[in-house]
């Protein structure tokens, strides 16, 4: 090991007695390139990062690593098991194997664009549809009483529409969601994306930390308790899987989305929670994992596939292990159903007759702004109507932009300040009371990404955040001490010590929930401290000065105060403060050299924020000339050009964000960097964070377009991505293989700043590799090909992961498999299978009430849905639910339609696999009557050329027609036999 690290440091020997940091002048990227070449040795053992904080020379590694050789050799897994402490970490358990998918062919993969591409139309052609008739009555009104009434119930009735609509479509595409494996750009692919889409795209999404919210997600299947608080915007889509005990807590930014994308496939599976429970914040809960009642997951924690939390016990960490500390420390009040209640009624009256009349308001005197502007700018120029629009556009887009940045910005510092009066720090209030509104229109308001992508990495940021209320003592202006992603719970109890910097991403925790009561507490954050990117720091962290918070570490909140040291991990640990190489620039921040640097720094940042401001606006100007431009269409082609409107905002803004993109780096690519913050290569790599509006490639998360976004943008992309919601940081510095799959949440992140420095280098994720949700992978690493991330890990600069590893944890390391099977968990409470006919009928008549309400009284005469949308009957297809089931149990679902009965199973072959190969046992045993309910004979019968009885899919094509000629007859019979029926509808 010792000639491994000499030749990595170009020195001859080093000493077994050299610390590695201290003596040796080795950094964290040495250390990890000196782990991955002692990780290739077949003579010598593993050694990970934590290893070498853990034993910091030759003499005591080689020590601590022949210990615990020799201890794994001499005692059972069990005894190990039982003897380890409670801090030390878990032994991930084994996930059931996974067979490589077939791979979708190219036809498939276009395919799959196609079918999304025409989704979206359609929806933008809906929207346009129900925009138009809904303009055309309020326009008819007359008297400002009219007009607002009539916006009431236009915008009341278009917002009903589209709460429904992701409901409606979730029951009749998909039904009940069942454990299952899809393969990624298959026609089954094509529905899921389509439902988990419209799910998110709810406006009932808005209403998170509400009790609408959980009534959303039980419209959605989800089996939730009574008095379940949920924080989260990540809104779970296979919620038929998820079940949620009474009184449980979920903080924000929690991941329990239910499925996950692995290894080109779609895996759903059941996340169960029970009563009373807690999950922090930005923690992960993957599939197939359950937490008992009464139980705790610490924030800045994950519970990997197969973990289950015991009752009444608390765990942190990722992945998660067994720790004392109490998450939960606000006293519960007293319960108030009627609380709930008002809160929900002044809520839903705020919206239908305040926000949707205000808002369909502007609309109106936009339009009947726009006419009588163009005439007036049309009789200064007359002849030309291109530069008549044109004129139009520009006035209306510089009023509007300029007018929201002026007021926003005046709203954000006036309005929470006056209302911050009515709240106590320390005290417990009750959860949806009148102090609870106070606090959520303060955080909202206070935290406004566009100020804090404005002025942060900057030097203005400080006076930004003195303006929201932060406490920031003496501030040592370094022109980085925050970065753009800043977010609280209440900016009056913000306290950051002087001569702290902090990177993107910091969340402070000043509010503590419980599901009756809320309290909101002062948060400290010591003097001269470092923290990483995204971290959660939680009011009582004990840590004091001078500390280095490590990327996506988890704060302690027991212990004695840590001070002078850096902290890692999640559980963290004790790092070195700072090393050498991290130290070469600090005189910089000194003497007065620094006041020039930061003179020089203060100019770029402002030309920045100038450039940030005018690519804001002006595409702001190209969105409203579209809108103008579609406004002028007259007569029966003016909805088809306000859906055009639509779709063609979403292509102008791609093309938008790629150009400005490409043109801030001049058409080339980054270089790997190691330089001050007063360089201006690091400024430059400010600038590429600000400007570009990456919000608008998060669209395509989940469709064949993300890769091609992403690859003109820069970044080496294979072929066949699957980027259900990743983001690179620096994008012409990542390399990604054919065929990777990327999940929710993640980020790629080719840069690391650490007090003054700044390193940034390449990044390269090989063929088939998975990066899971909420992973981070740093700069300088190399995933080899096959190889597996485990979901909220951090993989650490400069680590080589192995050709098709499973590496977990933070910071990630290698996951050996412990030897209890893998069992896939059920809800918590099994609830009996029921049709959702009754639902499907009852959406579907609120939602014709809607139309025929924005129909009646339009332009002219009452006109029937029929005459506005002129559309052949769809006839309808029946599937045989035996065929449905085969589908769903399958790794590659049946494609539903009419045509020949699909393939069935051979005669004694499992048709139903609840539980992994061999997993006999496990906290919950899947009872074999459950396993085999509901698996019809037919499918295990061998295949027949003939008709099946019983099946409504089968016969020849004669008997097919006739079967469709019946359907209409026998649709009310079937919704009246209540799960009997084989056959299912499918539309």
């Amino acid at each position: 090991m010792a000639e491994v690290l000499a030749d990595l440091m170009g020195v001859e020997r080093v000493s077994v007695d050299s610390h590695f940091f201290d003596v040796v002048g080795a950094d964290s990227m040495v250390m990890a390139r000196f782990c991955a070449r002692i990780r290739k040795r077949a003579d010598l053992p593993s050694v990970s990062i934590k290893d070498i904080y853990s034993y910091p020379t030759i003499r005591s590694l080689a020590t601590g690593l022949a210990v615990a050789a020799s201890a794994s050799a001499l005692e059972s897994p069990a005894e190990l098991s039982a003897d380890l402490p409670p801090e030390s970490p878990p032994q991930s358990p084994p996930e059931a194997p996974t067979e490589a998918a077939p791979r979708v062919g190219t036809a498939g993969y276009l395919l799959c664009g196609v079918l999304q591409t025409l989704a979206f139309l359609g929806y933008c052609y809906l929207v346009a549809l129900v925009a138009d008739l809904g303009a055309g009555w309020i326009s008819a009104g007359s008297g400002l009483l009219a007009v607002y009434l009539r916006s009431v119930l236009v915008g009341g009735a278009g917002l009903l529409g589209m709460c429904i609509l992701p409901i409606l479509v979730k029951w009749v595409l998909i039904g009940r969601w069942r454990p299952q494996e899809i393969r990624v750009w298959s026609l089954a692919y094509v529905r899921f994306w389509i439902v988990k889409t419209l799910v998110r795209l709810n406006p009932l999404v808005l209403s998170v930390g509400s009790p609408l919210y959980a009534l959303y997600l039980r419209a959605l299947g989800a089996k939730l308790g009574r008095r379940v608080a949920v924080f989260s915007r990540n809104v779970p889509v296979c919620t038929d899987l998820l079940a949620i005990g009474a009184g449980t807590v979920i903080r924000k930014e929690s991941f329990f989305l239910c499925y996950r994308a692995h290894s080109g496939l779609i895996q759903t599976g059941a996340v169960s929670i029970g009563r009373d429970a807690f999950v922090g914040e930005k923690s992960v809960l993957e599939i197939n994992t359950s937490m008992g009642d009464e139980a705790q997951l610490g924030h800045s924690s994950a519970l990997h596939s197969g973990q289950s939390v015991p009752e009444g016990e608390h765990w942190h960490g990722s992945p998660a292990q067994r720790t004392e500390v109490d998450y939960l420390r606000i006293a519960r009040a007293a319960r108030s159903w009627w609380r709930k209640v008002v809160f929900c009624i002044l809520a839903l009256l705020k919206v239908f007759f305040l926000y949707v009349p205000l808002g369909e308001g502007a609309v109106y005197l936009l339009l009947r702004a726009v006419p009588a502007l163009a005439t007036s700018v049309g009789a200064a120029i007359t002849g030309n109507t291109s530069w008549r629009f044109g004129l139009t556009a520009l006035v209306l887009s510089v009023v509007l932009f300029a007018g929201s940045v002026l007021v926003g910005l005046l709203i954000v510092g006036v309005v929470p300040r006056a209302l911050n009066i009515f709240l106590e720090p320390g005290k417990v209030y009750p959860l949806y009371g009148f102090h609870y509104r106070i606090h959520r229109v303060i955080s909202r308001l206070s935290n406004k990404k566009f100020f804090t992508n404005l002025f942060g990495d900057s030097s203005y940021i400080v006076h930004y955040l003195r303006g929201l209320g932060y406490n920031l003592s003496r501030v040592e202006q370094t022109g980085s001490n925050f970065g753009m992603e800043v977010t609280h719970d209440n900016p009056y109890l913000s306290s950051v010590g002087s001569g702290t910097m902090v990177a993107d991403g910091l969340s402070i925790v000043n509010a503590e929930f419980s599901s009756t009561s809320f309290s909101v507490s002062r948060t400290s954050i010591g003097p001269r401290n470092f923290l990483g990117n995204s971290i959660a720091y939680p009011s009582g962290g004990r840590t004091g000065d001078n500390c280095l918070l490590a990327t996506k570490v988890m704060v302690p909140l027991d212990g004695e105060i840590r001070e002078g040291v850096g902290l890692l991990g999640s559980p963290s640990f004790e790092i070195p403060r700072s090393v050498e190489r991290d130290g070469r620039f600090d005189h910089l921040l000194t003497g007065n050299e620094l006041p020039r640097r930061l003179s020089a720094k203060n100019r770029y940042n402002i030309r920045t924020m100038g450039y940030y401001l005018f690519v804001r606006w002006l595409h702001v100007f190209l969105l409203t000339s579209l809108g103008v431009a579609a406004i002028e269409v007259p007569g029966v082609f003016a909805q088809l050009a306000i859906a055009a409107f639509f779709a063609l905002s979403l292509v102008v803004s791609t093309v938008y964000v790629v150009l400005v993109e490409r043109v801030m780096t001049a058409f080339r690519a980054l270089s790997p960097s190691f330089c001050s913050i007063y360089d201006a290569r690091f400024w430059w790599h400010e600038r590429l964070w600000k400007v570009p509006e990456m919000v608008y490639v998060q669209t395509f998360n989940g469709t064949p377009f993300k890769g091609l976004m992403w690859r003109l943008m820069g970044a080496r992309v294979g072929r066949r991505l699957f980027d259900d919601g990743c983001y690179f940081t620096e994008r012409t510095l990542v390399t990604v293989g054919n065929d990777c799959t990327l999940n929710a949440g993640s980020k790629i992140q080719c840069h690391s700043q650490e007090d003054g420095a700044f390193k940034s280098d390449r990044s390269t994720i090989g063929a088939g590799c998975t990066v899971g949700v909420a992973a981070l992978v740093h700069y300088g690493v190399t995933m080899g090909d096959g190889a597996v991330l485990a979901a909220d890990s951090f993989l650490m600069k400069g680590e080589e992961v192995p050709p098709h590893a499973r590496w977990g944890g933070n910071p990630a390391r290698e996951i050996r498999d412990a030897a209890t099977p893998a069992v896939l968990m059920l809800p918590v409470r099994p609830t009996r299978r029921r049709t959702p006919a009754w639902t499907a009928a009852v959406l579907i008549g609120v939602v014709a009430a809607d139309l025929a309400m924005l129909t009646m009284g339009g332009r002219g005469a009452p006109v029937s849905a029929r005459q506005i949308l002129p559309l052949p009957p769809t006839p309808s297809v029946v599937v045989s639910q035996p065929a449905v089931r085969a589908g769903r149990q399958g790794s590659d679902p049946v494609a539903e339609g009419p045509g020949p009965r699909p393939y069935a199973a051979p005669q004694g072959e499992q048709a139903v696999r609840v539980r992994a190969p061999g997993s006999g046992v496990g906290p919950r045993a899947v009872p074999d009557a459950i396993r085999q309910r509901n698996v019809d004979q037919s499918v295990l019968e061998p295949k027949a050329t003939g008709p099946v009885p019983g099946s409504r899919s089968s016969g020849t094509d004669g008997s097919k027609k006739n079967k469709r000629r019946k359907h209409s007859d026998e649709k009310g019979q079937r919704a009246g036999k209540h799960g009997q029926d084989t056959g299912s509808t499918r539309t």
